[in-house]
């Protein structure tokens, strides 16, 4: 790959950003995950009277898919805010609108009124959870970005496990009281609410800076970010690539007309959507309603809920130290075998022990209980191998001047399968029930044998080396620029000056090459 060493130094100050940043997640996952347990509110039914509706079924799944279907759109206008106006406004727009939002939805006083801000809560949440990792990717040192990163996949997890405990504790007051699905709802605002007011202490993209010109801006971050050898290193780096993408065309038609643009484009969809075909958005939104047609009560419903997202955090966490210990490709395929072998046998618990009416009336305890068993080794699987290291590949894909817009793309990938999805599921579950496991399971196996043997592997690359695994010969030469060049401006202690070195050996190297060369 380059010739310069990736050993980045890693100062606290990283972790302290990502944290913070961290909260951005926590509210797109509890904005995504409380509308399970709001489902399994007695008094959310009542108050919108719709055990009363024919088309009930019709009505939860249109709840759940106008809320991707936002999702989808607002993907979109991630790239838009954050190329234009920065990527701590690419944050501070959805974050916004979150919090607005989830006080509507709490104070909702119609059907009609809770679908159409479902809509755009929708909007704000997968705006939020798109613009995050962008700026993770942009800051934290390539050196260990895989774990770091991660932290958004494990934090949008917490976000999930405190919608459903906070949800349980709410089932406990009155089912005549609104404050059982009112409550939970408004909590939503808060972590969007802290967030908020600190993004004014947090630092810009220095990669962002450098492509507005703010070169000054983007060093004196880039010193409180790394040691200053590697500061000046990356800023190198940064600027040369600069340079050359600043002559590159960076609209969403050049992201499918250019052949390794396209390539890329083809495996950011691919691997959302592969992911989603573990069906995880399903058990997730669907759960209390699963539960119930093993025949567990209401308490039960919602407890196995709590705790299957419980353990959804607890894989988050293993998966800061999983993502980064082998390649993105055995990673990908490894996880989504794991979660359909587990699909393959929850299918036949269902089939053999929760259908039949003679299974129904003698349910068989231990075989349901190992049905929710099945559930909850499946998340553990998923959590700690596939939903935070998508994140991660999203961001290590495309080059700074694309990759708001590419991940916006293969976040819309989630949002496409997971309309069908949850528009479909509560008719799929009540008519065809274990069956619909198998449109997970045999794409899914698909998926798993497609990304083991075609997908690159992007851990622990520099951010600006990754086209060179694209056929892009420029950032090859970038990397050997800015090792002659910081071996060339080392002082007689052995340091980097503090102003140099530049980036005239990158544009003099450049002029012999072409801008790119592609696959």
């Amino acid at each position: 790959m380059g010739v310069h060493p990736h050993q980045r130094q890693f100062k606290p100050i990283n972790a302290f950003i990502i944290v913070v940043m961290a909260l951005g997640s926590v509210a797109y996952g509890y904005s995504a995950s409380i509308i399970a347990t709001t489902l399994a509110q007695p008094s959310f039914y009542t108050y919108f009277n719709l055990a009363s509706h024919s088309n009930e079924n019709d009505i939860i799944g249109l709840m759940n898919s106008l809320y991707q279907a936002g999702g989808f759109l607002g993907t979109f206008t991630v790239a838009f805010s954050a190329d234009r106006w920065g990527r701590r406004a690419g944050i501070a727009i959805p974050t916004t609108l979150v919090l607005v939002m989830g006080a509507l939805l709490a104070g909702s006083v119609n059907l009609a009124m809770f679908i159409a801000c479902r809509f755009w809560a929708g909007w704000g949440a997968y705006m939020l959870v798109s613009a995050v990792p962008v700026w993770m990717n942009e800051v934290v040192p390539a050196h260990g970005r895989g774990a770091l990163v991660a932290v958004h996949g494990a934090s949008l997890l917490l976000g999930y496990c405190l919608a459903a405990w906070v949800g349980f504790g709410f089932w406990h007051i009155s089912a005549t009281n609104n404050l059982q699905w009112r409550g939970p709802t408004l909590l939503q605002c808060l972590p969007a609410a802290i967030l908020l007011p600190c993004l004014y202490w947090l630092p810009e993209s220095p990669r962002w800076l450098v492509i507005q010109g703010r070169d000054e801006e983007a060093r004196r971050i880039l010193h409180k970010l790394h040691a200053p050898d590697e500061a000046d290193h990356e800023l190198i780096q940064i600027k040369a690539q600069a340079e050359t993408e600043d002559r590159l065309d960076s609209s969403y038609w050049a992201l499918f007309t250019k052949p390794s643009y396209r390539k890329r484009m083809i495996l950011a969809f691919t691997t959302t959507v592969s992911i989603q075909f573990c069906g995880p958005i399903l058990i997730n939104n669907y759960g209390p309603t699963i539960y119930k047609s093993l025949g567990f009560s209401a308490s039960k419903q919602l407890l196995y809920e709590c705790g299957w997202l419980t353990l959804a955090f607890g894989g988050g966490l293993i998966s800061l130290y999983v993502v980064d210990s082998m390649p993105r490709p055995v990673l990908f395929a490894g996880g989504i075998t794991g979660a359909q072998v587990c699909l393959c046998i929850e299918a036949a618990l269902v089939a053999t022990y929760a259908t039949s009416p003679e299974s129904l009336a003698h349910p068989n305890e231990s075989a349901l209980k190992a049905a929710v068993a099945m559930f909850y080794v499946y998340i553990v699987i998923f959590e700690s191998t596939l939903d935070s290291g998508q994140f991660v590949y999203l961001g290590e894909l495309f080059p700074t001047h694309l990759r708001a817009k590419g991940i916006s793309f293969g976040m819309a990938g989630v949002n496409l399968i997971n309309i069908v999805w949850l528009q479909v599921a509560p008719t799929a579950f009540s008519t065809i029930g274990w069956k619909f496991y198998l449109v997970l399971i045999i794409p899914g196996m698909a998926f798993a044998v497609l990304i083991f043997f075609w997908f690159p592997n992007t851990r622990g690359v520099h951010l600006e080396e990754v086209a060179e695994l694209f056929g892009d010969e420029v950032n090859h030469s970038v990397a050997q620029v800015v090792y002659h060049e910081k071996e060339e401006s080392k002082g007689e202690d052995g340091h980097l000056n503090e102003r140099e070195p530049s980036v005239l050996g990158a544009q003099k190297l450049f002029s012999h090459h072409e801008e790119v060369n592609s696959v």
